[in-house]
């Protein structure tokens, strides 16, 4: 309900141009969404009720059409919850919270790996008890796989699916 309360003067709501802001942010992201490519929107906190409209408005190559399905995303945003949204401005954002997280862990992986690759047995054993759920095997095979790899010059495969194992064993926790 618009208007000033009776007892203090106040104005009840906000106003309407506070109100035009929050929607062109919204809007804002709608669009943002619309231009991201399928493997960058999987990573992020999206609901599921969304999913359909961003992929009508990233299908849509006419200009004005596409101008509309992404307002018609926004609509569809602005009834989600504030919450749902700042999650989303936090994950796309490259300097927030969820990007400095993920940042850290490829960095904590990376260290791994490498740690792994020069210290041998001694480093899966600190790793393996840091993370008893591990498949001892598997990162054994990796780690003797990739220094095998590095050792004769060849492409880095295996040193890359170490990366992966260990990125995911990080991320787990």
């Amino acid at each position: 309900m618009r208007g000033r309360d009776e007892d203090s003067g106040e104005f009840l709501g906000p106003s309407r141009s506070e109100q035009r802001r929050a929607a062109l942010d919204v809007l804002a992201l709608a669009g943002q969404l619309a231009d991201l490519a399928p493997a960058q929107l999987a990573r992020l906190p999206v609901p599921e009720a969304l999913l359909p409209h961003i992929a009508d408005a990233r299908r849509i190559t006419a200009h004005v059409a596409r101008k509309r399905q992404v307002a018609f995303l926004a609509k569809q945003m602005r009834r989600e919850d504030d919450a749902a949204l700042d999650a989303i401005r936090d994950a796309l954002d490259a300097g927030g919270e969820a990007g400095r997280r993920e940042t850290a862990l490829l960095h904590r992986a990376e260290a791994w790996r490498e740690r792994l690759l020069a210290e041998g047995d001694a480093a899966l054993a600190e790793l393996l008890d840091a993370h008893p759920g591990a498949d001892r095997q598997s990162l054994r095979q990796l780690v003797r796989n990739a220094a095998e790899e590095r050792a004769r010059d060849k492409p880095p495969r295996a040193y890359r699916e170490l990366f992966r194992a260990v990125r995911d064993l990080l991320g787990a926790e």
